[in-house]
């Protein structure tokens, strides 16, 4: 959802964008000028079955859409579109690409947020060059106030800097498995900084080991947002923040949208798959010479040689030394944005 921004503010200049999303990824769109509606679509639970498709199309043909573009490439949403009576664009890779007006080449050479721009573009312009790739995001008011108390509970001064670290992800072979270790080094490069972790409740264990390094090091305590901010709430943190390191993971793509400078690491999966950094000032750690990499599409729960090198062999030397190119000479803490 996030990486769809760019194409929405391209959708927004020729009139109103609506968006059916989940409910998971609807509270993303909020605020975002570019959106003129969200009709969240439960599929699992409220909207789940043929009536709940029906009564999500009917919702879809009141706001007076003409066309679906399709970044999502089920049969369902396909389905979706073509009950509302909606023509679609989308991938020609995508399993409801039957259903479609229009298929669009999938370019596996591009950044996915680029592919999804593309759906708006002219079948007969080969070279697509978008004027704006980088997403966005809104946080608001509420997000804002999320921060800024968690900030203040953990007794964060104006202009004190702030490095996070996003050490979780859904897939076991995509979390690095020594920012524990990066936090130590961090803690005694810059004392006078504070590491804040982001990521789901899941991840307050990761957080834990990261307080006990930061702890053994001698440093400040470490903010612990895990399970405490919502995604534009988080987005709001990162805004705040110098510089982010993370793993191939959500928090990636919101820094990209607030412009956070970010280490990031990839193991199983690598960026050419069109999911890497789009903040400004980036840097991307791998083991670039294994061949076993990209081992599959998402990832996995364990390594399928057994070995998980791509990602053991990233030493916190490394990462440190990435994160001190985005931190030095560091940049002084901003407004909240």
């Amino acid at each position: 959802m996030i990486l769809t921004t760019p194409l929405l503010e391209r959708l927004a200049r020729a009139g109103e964008v609506h968006v059916v999303a989940t409910p998971a990824n609807a509270a993303v769109l909020a605020n975002h000028p570019a959106v003129a509606s969200v009709i969240v679509y439960d599929k699992r639970r409220t909207d789940a079955g043929l009536l709940g498709l029906i009564r999500v199309a009917a919702r879809l043909r009141a706001t007076g859409a003409t066309t679906a573009y399709m970044a999502q490439g089920s049969w369902r949403t396909a389905a979706l579109a073509r009950v509302a009576g909606v023509s679609s664009v989308g991938f020609d890779t995508s399993a409801g690409r039957w259903l479609y007006s229009r298929r669009v080449a999938y370019r596996k050479d591009w950044h996915h947020a680029q592919r999804l721009w593309a759906l708006a573009t002219d079948p007969r312009d080969a070279s697509v060059v978008p004027e704006r790739l980088r997403p966005s995001l809104y946080p608001g008011a509420s997000d804002q106030a999320q921060v800024t108390a968690l900030l203040h509970t953990a007794g964060v001064g104006d202009g004190e800097p702030l490095i996070a670290l996003a050490p979780g992800s859904v897939w076991a072979t995509k979390r690095w498995p020594s920012y524990d270790a990066l936090a130590r080094d961090l803690a005694g490069r810059w004392p006078d900084a504070r590491i804040a972790v982001l990521g789901a409740a899941a991840d307050a264990p990761l957080a834990a080991a990261i307080r006990i390094a930061v702890q053994e090091r001698g440093g400040a305590p470490i903010i612990d947002a895990t399970g405490q901010l919502s995604l534009l709430g988080s987005a709001a943190l990162l805004a705040r923040c110098v510089v982010l390191a993370t793993n191939d993971s959500a928090p990636l793509h919101l820094a990209s949208a607030m412009n956070t400078p970010t280490v990031a690491l990839f193991g199983p999966t690598v960026p050419a798959m069109g999911f890497g950094p789009l903040a400004d000032r980036h840097v991307v750690l791998g083991r670039d010479e294994l061949t076993c990499r990209p081992c599959s599409a998402h990832g996995g729960e364990a390594c399928p040689l057994g070995h998980w090198t791509c990602m053991r062999d990233v030493t916190a030397s490394d990462v440190g030394a990435a994160v001190a190119t985005m931190f030095d000479p560091p940049r002084e803490a901003g407004p909240l944005r």
